[in-house]
């Protein structure tokens, strides 16, 4: 059973978001969330950090035009439970976030869409931003399945907790698709209860 594709390495260049606690409403603003799909979300991600830059934003400096990896801080995705904030990183282009450390339900949220999220100590994550800054060219490759990142200053391990890593190399992220495929074994266990009988 497989449910989804394996994420198994997410390669690209980076874009570095100094700043810890940076929570989900500044990720997405609240008023942009009044949608049925999350289409569009990205051309929103940061609206109001970025107005407030006047174009002086990581996400609008074309130094990391087209990044697929975002470099963060401390405790990133913090504050509401907002599904909506990794579906407009997604949706902007980010596959994969390195950092200090992740909300834990900005966290499940990005497994769940097959996103990883890795972790660094302060000291190596502090040296991938300076990397990444002074070479935003580079393409750092975060390998998922040896949880190991690799960019310019060489290959270091990251640290991708065991639940979501063994979801994200196995393909079974995706909780729906896992669930859909077990359609037959789900009738057939069904069929044996009798309280679901009738329904």
């Amino acid at each position: 059973m497989s449910g989804s594709e394996p994420r198994l390495r997410v390669e690209g260049r980076a874009c570095v978001l100094r700043g810890d606690d940076i929570d989900t409403d500044r990720i997405i603003p609240a008023r942009f969330m009044r949608v049925v799909t999350f289409d569009g979300l990205g051309e929103h991600l940061f609206e109001d950090d970025r107005s407030q830059a006047k174009g002086d934003h990581p996400i609008d400096d074309e130094r990391f035009a087209g990044a697929e990896i975002l470099i963060v801080g401390r405790n990133f995705g913090c504050g509401s439970s907002r599904e909506h904030a990794p579906q407009a990183l997604m949706r902007r282009g980010f596959h994969a976030f390195v950092g200090a450390s992740f909300a834990e339900i900005f966290f499940g949220n990005c497994v769940s869409l097959g996103l990883p999220c890795a972790t660094l100590s302060e000291a190596a994550l502090a040296e991938v931003m300076d990397s990444v800054e002074l070479e935003p060219t580079q393409e750092i490759v975060l390998d998922v399945a040896s949880r190991t990142l690799t960019h310019r200053g060489g290959t270091i391990p990251v640290e991708i907790p065991d639940g979501a890593h063994t979801q994200l190399v196995e393909g079974t992220w995706n909780a729906t698709a896992v669930l859909l495929e077990a359609g037959e074994a789900i009738d057939a266990t069904a069929a044996r209860l009798p309280y679901v009988q009738g329904f």
